[in-house]
């Protein structure tokens, strides 16, 4: 499985494509803003002859689904959300103007992901897991064979997801975190919707807020 990363909008939010030797791909968190992103994810998209047959979003905040109206248009895809997200992408049009981004409405969910569901991408599938805490649906796609996560915004390198918005808890995030990410592989390298990669054995190791969850 390949992975292209692409950070997009003022909010700097990573905007993945994974994609194999069939051509097919599968778009998550399209954050593409202006005229410029949206042109750079679908020339990537047509330069590799890619087909995309999955819109998915780990979570429905503004940064994540600016470009799903575009990848709507273009490819003819539905995002698929958590049920819990459905309020939360509703809401994204109207709140977007308080920071100065007009977006246009995402097209219609489809509400099928949920825990322990797969999505399947030429030959590869990705596993769902549930991850509450900075967004009440928040899903992380894990690839069981190259021990890769994409995991939104609920791991961030030597950080974790903010919780101060709409929906967000702090122990259902610490407890996602600890009992859901932290009993996969050691060597699982997680993607995250903000910064750099990182490992579950370097956040284990090292990130600061699971470290005091643990000690308390």
């Amino acid at each position: 499985m390949q992975i292209q990363c692409f950070t997009f909008n003022p909010f700097q939010e990573n905007t993945y494509i994974l994609y194999d030797e069939t051509k097919e791909c599968v778009i998550i968190d399209p954050g593409c803003y202006d005229a410029e992103e949206k042109q750079e994810l679908f020339d990537f998209i047509k330069v590799h002859e890619l087909k995309p047959v999955h819109l998915l979003n780990t979570h429905c905040h503004i940064d994540h689904v600016l470009g799903n109206h575009f990848v709507f248009t273009a490819f003819q895809l539905q995002p698929e959300i958590h049920p819990a997200e459905e309020a939360v992408l509703a809401a994204t049009k109207e709140y977007g103007p308080q920071f100065g981004i007009y977006m246009e409405a995402s097209p219609p969910p489809l509400l099928i992901l949920q825990e322990g569901n797969t999505i399947t991408f030429g030959n590869c599938t990705l596993e769902m897991i549930h991850a509450p805490g900075h967004s009440p649906g928040s899903i992380c796609f894990h690839h069981k064979e190259s021990h890769t996560l994409i995991g939104g915004d609920v791991h961030i390198q030597m950080s974790i997801g903010r919780t101060d918005l709409p929906g967000g808890n702090m122990t259902a995030l610490l407890r996602s975190i600890r009992e859901k990410l932290f009993t996969l592989e050691q060597e699982t390298t997680v993607y995250p919707g903000h910064g750099p990669a990182t490992s579950i054995k370097f956040e284990k190791l090292n990130n600061p807020f699971l470290l005091a969850y643990k000690d308390s």
